[in-house]
């Protein structure tokens, strides 16, 4: 019996330990903002992002100014607010394009 216990007590204590989102009620990643100027890059991201079509973690509208809402991004070239990396598999969030409603729930 003694032999069960240990392995059962870990997993118990894994599936019991909560998950976090990844995005607080304040729009916000690792304490940065999701709204603003954005930049695509390759090589040291901000956040690595997929792109999903349901049970996303953020909406997206891309704008060509003011992104000052939630869910706002102005992709640029210079002078980002942060940037992001298009992966497939392990990202910090997943967003979906939205043309009306952007942010989160």
């Amino acid at each position: 019996m003694k032999i069960f216990s240990f392995p059962l007590l870990f997993i118990l204590l894994f599936l019991w330990m909560p998950v976090g989102e990844p995005i607080t009620e304040e729009c916000e990643c690792n304490g940065i903002p999701l709204k603003g100027r954005v930049k695509i890059v390759e090589n040291f991201p901000d956040f690595e992002v997929k792109i999903v079509n349901n049970f996303e973690d953020i909406r997206v509208k891309t704008v060509t100014n003011f992104p000052d809402d939630c869910g706002e991004w102005e992709f640029v070239e210079n002078f980002p607010d942060f940037t992001i990396k298009f992966v497939d598999n392990f990202p910090d969030f997943t967003i979906k394009y939205v043309e009306n409603f952007p942010g989160i729930d």
